[in-house]
């Protein structure tokens, strides 16, 4: 009885003890899927240069200082505005981390040789530079930077008398 239930095939089961016939198998292909497309995919796959990578890895590069001005706000406002050394070593980290990714431009893109990057520079220059601008703004907010008149009396000289007055009467 078990052998006429193994023998009887249901529509739904499948053996994987016989090999599938590579032109008209049991098996239906899935949707979608065209065979000849196979072949067309991986010739146009080894016809393609390295141009299209490279163009994309340098747009990848270009743009990271863009994609860290979020995590830079979040850690900006985590940090606070009180005059401590956390927030300050914040500051200075997120203000000396730009400027070194700026004189090292040319190394980070000699990755990319052959390809004139300079909008891609121009982007990275741009992303440094709106990171350092939100370090500036947070030193600011900390209030230290001297903004206000009252920052700078110590290089202001005192005012001279012009007149000195002594019980009512006048003396020059």
């Amino acid at each position: 009885m078990t052998t006429k239930v193994a023998a009887k095939k249901f529509k739904w089961a499948l053996d994987f003890n016989t090999k599938p016939r590579s032109s008209g198998s049991d098996i239906a292909a899935p949707p979608g899927y065209n065979p000849s497309a196979d072949v067309i995919s991986s010739k146009v796959v080894n016809q393609t240069d390295q141009s299209h990578l490279i163009l994309k890895k340098s747009w990848e590069i270009a743009l990271g200082p863009i994609k860290q001005f979020p995590m830079n706000l979040v850690i900006m406002y985590m940090s606070g505005n009180s005059i401590s050394i956390f927030p300050i070593m914040m500051v200075v980290m997120m203000f000396i981390r730009p400027v070194k990714m700026m004189l090292s431009t040319h190394s980070t893109f000699k990755v990319i040789e052959g390809i004139s990057a300079t909008g891609q520079k121009l982007v990275f220059l741009l992303g440094n530079l709106v990171n350092i601008g939100l370090a500036l703004y947070k030193c600011h907010s900390m209030g230290l930077l001297p903004t206000h008149a009252s920052d700078w009396l110590a290089f202001v000289e005192p005012q001279r008398r012009l007149e000195y007055s002594g019980g009512g009467i006048s003396l020059l």
